[in-house]
């Protein structure tokens, strides 16, 4: 299973499945990132968290926990 954090910067990737449960996921939803969405990985924080993404036309930061639990192709 590819997630978004797997994601090299400058790419796109194609939301599979959202896992998680409860608020965690609910929270990734209402931010856009539901099935069918494409992502784009704008790049990625010196230490690696968070992610700088953009989303349906915005700019999104997430932290690598939660990428985690988006998967792409």
């Amino acid at each position: 299973m590819k997630t978004l954090r797997d994601v090299k910067i400058g790419r796109t990737a194609t939301v599979v499945k959202v896992h998680g449960e409860g608020p965690v996921r609910r929270r990734i939803m209402d931010m856009g990132i539901t099935k069918g969405v494409e992502i784009y990985v704008r790049k990625v924080a010196p230490l690696g968290d968070p992610l700088e993404l953009t989303v349906r036309g915005y700019e999104l930061s997430i932290r690598k926990v939660d990428a985690e639990n988006i998967e792409v192709e």
